[in-house]
Formats: C-alpha cells, structure tokens, sequence
C-alpha cells in the first residue's frame, strides 16, 4: 500500500515566508545603514561644525593674546594709550580662552581637550593678573619710566610659559578634528558599503520573489492553462494535473473534476441522443401510422356517410309516404311509431349531412384567398335568416378585418357560431349576438358574445368535443358538431378557439386566426 502524498505548502504559506525573510533581511541592513547615517551625519556635524568653530574660535582667542601681549609691551615702552588698544579689545572679547574653556566644561567632551583647554585659560589668565594688568596700572600710574627692561623681560618669559599650554591645546584640537575627519572617511566608506549592499540586496530579494513567482505561479498557472485548453480543444481524455502550491493543485483538482463531469456528461448525452433518435424513428412511425389511420377514418366516414345517403333517402321518403298515406287510419299507437320512424330518418340524415361537412374539412382543399369576414358574417347571417326572422335576434358587429382562407369554411364558422347563439337563446331575453375583433401579436382575435343561457365553465372544453351535447335532445335539436367543426375550421387555418370565462350573462366564444401584418381592424360598428 502506497503512502498517502504529503500535503504541500500553500502559496500563500509560500509567499508569506519568502516576504517575511526578505523583509527581515532588508529591514536589518536598513536599520544598520540607518545608524551608519546617523554616525555619518553626527561625525560630519562634528568635523564642520563643532571641531571647526572651536579651532576658529581658539586661533582667535590665540591671536587676540599675542596682539595683546605686543601691545602691552609696546605700551610699556611708550606709555601711548593707542598701542594699548588689542590689549583692551582682548579683554573686553568674549572669544578668550577662559571662555572656551567654560564652554567645553558645560558640553559633553572629551576631558582630555577640556583639560587641555583649562591648561590654556589659565596660563592666559595668569598672564594677564601676573604681568599685564599690573604693568598697565604702573605705567598708566608711575609713566615708562617706572618699568625696567627686566621687567618687560619677565613679562616675555611668562608670556611663553603661557604660549606652551596654549599651543597644546590648539594641537589636540587639531588632532581629534583629523581623528574625527578619519572616522568620517571610515564610517562614509561604510556607508558606500551598506548601499551597494542594500542594493544587492533588494535586487536579490527581486530575483529571488521572481523565481518563486515563475516556479510556484507562472509554470503552474502555464501548465494549467496548456491542459485546460487541451481540454477545451476536444481532447477531453487529457488528465489535468499541476505540480505546484497547493491551491493550485486544488484548482486543477476542480478542473479535473469538471472534465470528469463534462465526459460523464456527454457519455449520458450521447446516450440520451441515441434514446431520442430511437423516439423519434418511433414518433416518426407512430406519426405517420396516425396518418395513414386518419386518413383511413377519414375516407371511412366520408364514404360511410355517401353510402348511407340512398338508402337513407329512402327510408325517410317511404316513412314519410306511410305516414301521409295511413296517417289516422291506423291506431294511436301505430300512428305514434311511425312519427319516430320520421323524426329519426330525419335526424338521421342531418347527423350524416354533418358528419360529411365535417370530413371535408382540411381534406377536400378549396381554394386559400383573401376573405373578407364582413362579407362571410353577413352570408352566414343571410342563410340564418329564417331561424333570425323567427326568434327576433339582433346580430351585430364590429368591422372585421381580412384574411386568408377557405371562404365557404368561414362562412360556415360563422354560421355554426351565430346559429347556435340563437339556438341557445334565454326564454326571457330577445337574442342578441355581437361579433368583435381585435389585434394582437399573433393575428386577429374575433370574438362571438351573445345573451343567451350560457355555458357552465367546466364544460368549456368539452363542447369542442365530436357528439358532445349538455342537453337532451327533444329540447334543443342538434347533433353535437357544430362546435366541434368550428374549432377543425380555426385549426385548419392556423388558429385556435376557446371559451373564456364571460361576465354577466350569455357565453363569449373567441377565436384567433393569423392574418397579414399590415391589415388593421377600423373603429365603429355596424348592425344587421
């Protein structure tokens, strides 16, 4: 038994961890350059900055110093105020070694200069409080006369003294600003350094994302794609498999699956093509032996009813003659079934008559032309005219549009739908029959509403039905095909007809037939 595959890392999993240690390595050397800049910028401030002002500042005092001790001396000398005049700016400077002294004590420097710089201020003001200041005083006091050439020669010998500490301090300011500017140069080198190698860097970290990128993105999503089209070219037996992170060996497990699922698809299609080609041979059969057999039944009542037409002739002509011959003579009884000897010849032939019409529909083809429906309503009405004149009905309508047809099957439509109208009059109500019309998508709806005692809705189909009747005979006469050759009519001409449910009182029987595009039904009515 072969081991279970081990799960591989997700790319999100991947990427996270190749992000997190190119972050952490770029944010070290990031934090290492930082502080290398701020050493940088710090030495810089203090190679510009600090060691240049206080070795400008410690020349000035120096040479304030000497100008003084020069003109201290020739002042001795010469007892004129105006040589004394760098003596006296020196002391009134603020720039003097005392001073710089106090500043280096009050920062943060290095004792050593702050010793230098204590050595140096007070040799400076020994100088001054030993010699100067008091030889000023004398001469200012006593005149030239008063200060002697060894005077003026212990002034010089202190004035050196005070020249050595002085000269110490001004060299060990120039010695830290070199060290300083070597560090400097160090730390700029280093930083130089960590650049190039931040660059190195950030450019490793790019190579190497791009590499993931191409191994566990680009070739996975590449070789995903070359199976998906394989797949989506017809070659649906290629197997879709990617080596690569784990979603997106989960991605081709789905689009394994939906090949799976699209073959064992089309396996049941080609199955199922297979059954509704072997239906279809069967309709075909079944439909074309429904054919056959219509045509059968059809040519079977067509020549049943002919055939039955003479000797049904003659049985009504020879009942009838009996009956105009013996009528009376014989008894009650006798004269009772020759009546319904009559009344069924007759009813006889007129179900036969019917019957033959309703063969004839779609079978014996009349000629397709332009029908105008005014005129077929107002032949319908004119061969009703006896039974309209009779009960006193009122036939209406609006004007009716043309269309293409059997004029004689129109005219007879009509006339089944008027004819029963008036047929199924109210007792309490004089017939009233109006015939509309109205456009919609699929042609001209033609509605037929009349008075009379209506039909429950749940017979509403059955009517449509051959010998289908919802009264007895002896009260309204009638074979039970009239509606059913109504809608065999509408059929025929590529309609349908149906009976909605009405309101008030009468039945509505609509009925839609296809007609052209361009023809429109006019406003008004008219009355027969």
């Amino acid at each position: 038994m072969s081991a279970a595959p081990r799960p591989r890392a997700t790319l999100r999993r991947r990427l996270t961890l190749l992000l997190a240690t190119a972050s952490a390595v770029l944010g070290a050397v990031v934090v290492v350059a930082g502080l290398v800049f701020a050493r940088q910028v710090e030495l810089q401030r203090d190679v510009t900055e600090v060691y240049f002002d206080a070795i400008s500042r410690a020349d000035t005092a120096y040479v304030q110093l000497v100008d003084a001790e020069t003109s201290v001396r020739g002042f001795a000398l010469t007892g004129d105020e105006i040589t004394l005049e760098p003596y006296e700016r020196a002391t009134a400077s603020e720039q003097d070694f005392q001073a710089l002294a106090q500043r280096l004590e009050a920062s943060d420097a290095d004792p050593e200069l702050v010793a230098y710089a204590r050595s140096a201020a007070d040799a400076a003001t020994a100088w001054r409080t030993q010699f100067a200041d008091p030889l000023v005083a004398q001469v200012r006091a006593e005149g030239t006369a008063a200060v002697s050439g060894a005077d003026v020669e212990a002034g010089r010998v202190l004035f050196d003294e005070a020249r050595a500490p002085i000269e110490a301090y001004l060299a060990q300011l120039r010695a830290d600003r070199l060290g300083a500017v070597a560090e400097l140069q160090t730390w700029t080198a280093l930083s130089a350094t960590i650049v190039a190698l931040l660059v190195v860097a950030a450019a490793a970290a790019g190579v190497t994302l791009w590499l993931a990128l191409r191994r566990w993105v680009l070739a996975p999503v590449a070789e995903l794609a070359g199976a998906s089209r394989a797949v989506a070219g017809g070659d649906l037996s290629h197997v879709v498999e990617v080596d690569g992170p784990g979603e997106l060996r989960a991605l081709a497990g789905d689009v394994e699956h939906m090949r799976r699922t699209l073959v064992d698809q089309l396996d049941e299609l080609r199955v199922s093509r297979a059954q509704v080609e072997e239906a279809h041979d069967r309709l075909a059969e079944q439909a074309e032996e429904l054919r056959r057999s219509n045509r059968d039944l059809e040519q079977f009542a067509y020549v049943a009813s002919h055939d039955l037409q003479e000797p049904l002739r003659k049985v009504a002509s020879f009942t009838q003659l009996l009956q105009k011959r013996y009528g009376g003579q014989l008894d009650e009884r006798a004269d009772q079934y020759i009546d319904f000897a009559v009344d069924g010849a007759k009813r006889m032939q007129r179900l036969i008559q019917d019957l033959l019409g309703f063969s004839r529909v779609g079978r014996v083809g009349g000629e397709v032309v332009d029908v105008d429906l005014d005129a077929a309503l107002d032949r319908a009405v004119d061969q009703l005219g006896t039974r309209i004149e009779e009960t006193g009905a009122l036939v209406t309508h609006d004007p009716l549009p043309t269309v293409r047809g059997e004029e004689a099957l129109l005219v007879q439509l009509f006339q089944n739908l008027v004819g029963n109208a008036v047929k199924f009059r109210h007792p309490d109500r004089t017939p009233h029959v109006h015939v509309g019309v109205r456009r919609v998508d699929e042609g001209w709806e033609v509605e037929c509403r009349d008075n009379g005692i209506g039909i429950d809705p749940q017979y509403a189909e059955r009517v449509f039905v051959i010998f289908q009747r919802l009264h007895p005979k002896d009260l309204y006469e009638g074979t039970g095909i009239g509606l059913a050759l109504c809608k065999k009519i509408v059929e025929f001409h590529g309609g349908r007809i149906w009976i909605p449910e009405t309101d008030g009182e009468g039945t509505t029987v609509r009925l839609l037939l296809p007609v052209p595009d361009d023809d429109r039904p006019d406003a008004g009515g008219t009355e027969q």
